[in-house]
């Protein structure tokens, strides 16, 4: 399928009008709804993106003659076998296809930036902070592990299709032939016009849910954690809906900004992975030690997330230029993150030891083995599928069966 070109001005000004109105329309229902709104539009905006893109992905494997079929036009691409075996050759010096060896993989990415994940990105935190109870917050992050174990399926299948029935995709030759423009490029070859039009929806939906998501963590930070606690404690509340509000617009601004930084990567996960590294894995690092470390203090943790966030630049800029060989860019990212974690760790041990902790009292519920008595349950919350415990286990289980079936 050879996608049109159009002049580069009609491209932009197009992306341009998308951006504006999409931020615009996060904007009004963030400033006007709160962290309610945000929470019901990401529901509702999940199971749009599922209504275009499973059907999307059914169409498109069943194009290709199913995953027989897929794995067959695979090896006869530019990837070859390795495009299907991308955990294999993570041995040091190995030859896989991420370009990473079993050290990066294991522990940058599957132990620092997904541990990270899940733990310090506040969009994810914020929604169990929301929830009426600790039993509700416990079960927060384990009810959205179960779509999360899925959601590689409608990302991983219709990029693979992209690659083998799009002349010359991954080049970047012509527009439309980057690997961020997989879905949308499937989109246009196989959705008929109604479905197209949900598929569109659930591309903008998907943007939006994204936006909404870490804007309204920006703006719980920035007034509650940051502008209340440091610069003014005594305001009254109308002053901190204001300031939450003006915190909002400021949020929006920088993520019209940071989606024209994306739009210069030509793979999305390189971009991603590279922010998490800057931030999600010195953040982590602190916030595991403060978790089991009742000696930690507030300036080893502080001092700690800026030599963190210091190391996984300077590493960027090391295997960015050159001058280190990461194997890859997404490889430089895992050993990034590997960096931030450590120089993390040792920094607020250090800075920890010669400053003065909190007294203990107020650690309660706050580090692990002093944490506040939990309320009994009601009989409805003793129900097996309330318990995080077995959601847990369920969810692992999926993971180790759904690994075993398709590596």
């Amino acid at each position: 399928m050879e996608l049109p070109n159009p002049p580069w001005y009609r491209r932009w000004s197009v992306i341009l009008a998308v951006v504006l109105v999409a931020a615009a329309v996060v904007l009004v229902y963030i400033t006007l709804g709160g962290l309610n709104s945000a929470i019901y539009n990401e529901v509702l905006q999940f199971f749009v993106i599922l209504a275009a893109l499973v059907p999307l992905t059914i169409v498109a494997l069943v194009d290709v003659g199913g995953f027989a079929g897929l794995a067959d036009r695979v090896r006869e691409s530019a990837l070859g076998e390795p495009g299907l075996h991308a955990w294999e050759g993570l041995g040091i010096g190995g030859d896989n296809p991420l370009g990473a060896n079993w050290i990066a993989t294991v522990f940058g990415l599957g132990f620092v930036l997904s541990f990270g994940y899940w733990t310090t990105n506040f969009a994810e935190v914020q929604r169990a902070l929301s929830a009426k109870d600790l039993n509700a917050a416990q079960r927060t992050p384990l009810i959205g592990a179960f779509p999360k174990i899925f959601i590689p399926l409608i990302v991983v299948i219709p990029g693979l299709v992209a690659l083998v029935t799009i002349p010359n995709f991954g080049t970047g030759s012509q527009p439309g032939q980057e690997y961020n423009n997989a879905i949308p490029a499937l989109i246009a070859e196989y959705l008929p016009t109604g479905m197209l039009g949900l598929a569109v929806t659930a591309l903008l939906a998907a943007f939006m849910a994204g936006v909404a998501a870490n804007v309204s963590a920006f703006n719980t930070v920035v007034t509650y954690d940051l502008y209340q606690d440091y610069v003014n404690s005594d305001a009254d509340p109308r002053h901190y809906i204001l300031f939450g509000r003006l915190a909002t617009v400021v949020g929006v601004l920088i993520s019209i900004g940071t989606a024209f930084i994306a739009k210069g990567y030509e793979n999305i996960m390189n971009y991603v992975q590279l922010l998490f590294s800057y931030f999600n894995a010195p953040l982590f690092a602190t916030f595991i030690i403060g978790m089991f470390w009742k000696r930690a203090t507030p300036w080893g943790g502080f001092a700690g997330i800026v030599a963190g966030t210091l190391g996984a630049f300077i590493t960027h800029q090391l295997t960015s230029s050159g001058t280190i060989d990461a194997g890859s860019a997404l490889s430089a990212d895992f050993w990034g993150a590997i960096v931030a974690f450590s120089l993390d760790a040792i920094v607020t041990v250090a800075v920890s030891l010669a400053t003065q902790p909190k007294p203990v009292e107020q650690l309660d519920g706050l580090v692990w083995g002093m944490a506040a008595e939990a309320p009994e349950l009601t009989p409805e919350e003793r129900v097996w599928w309330r318990n995080p415990k077995v959601l847990g286990a369920i969810a692992i289980a999926l993971v180790v069966i759904l690994n075993i079936i398709f590596i």
